[in-house]
């Protein structure tokens, strides 16, 4: 009876001192998602900081388009996509300060954006983003920027 208390007494512990690095898998949190959600589940704030180069997680998403920009190295972001969807688009929305993103999905496709339009805001729209787990970095063009963000996901 006692080794099975030793037992469950360290997987006690094992699972308190694990949950704290699987609740930091993101700087600003987890946005969770499936089909038909509300606006307000695919919004996400944070503040851009950091000299790390997203070069360093690709130099080229799956389309060519270069990944540029300075942020954590550490994800801003998870979006879990709970099923398949067609299409999203995400924005960075800083007031027009010269964002980046970068997204990495679960199978390491790589997707890119910067400037949007005449707004140099980021953004990315794309078709055929599969159900799993997707790390999103907001980055600033220049390394060192700081700005506060909101990160928003449409389909």
């Amino acid at each position: 009876m006692l080794r099975f208390r030793g037992v469950g007494i360290l997987t006690l512990i094992t699972a308190l001192i694990a949950t704290p690095v699987l609740a930091e898998t993101a700087n600003f949190g987890k946005l969770t998602l499936s089909p038909g959600f509300q606006r307000a589940a695919g919004i996400g704030n944070g503040y851009i900081s950091g000299s790390y180069s997203l070069s360093s997680v690709a130099n080229r998403d799956r389309n060519k388009n270069p990944c540029i920009g300075f942020s954590d190295p550490k994800p801003d972001h998870v979006m879990v996509l709970e099923k398949d969807f067609r299409r999203l688009t995400l924005k960075v929305d800083t007031g027009g300060k010269d964002t980046t993103l970068v997204i990495k999905s679960p199978d390491g496709t790589i997707r890119c954006g910067d400037d949007t339009g005449n707004n140099k805001d980021a953004s990315i729209g794309d078709s055929n983003w599969k159900a799993g787990t997707y790390s999103i970095w907001v980055g600033s063009f220049e390394p060192g920027q700081t700005w506060d963000y909101t990160l928003s996901v449409r389909e």
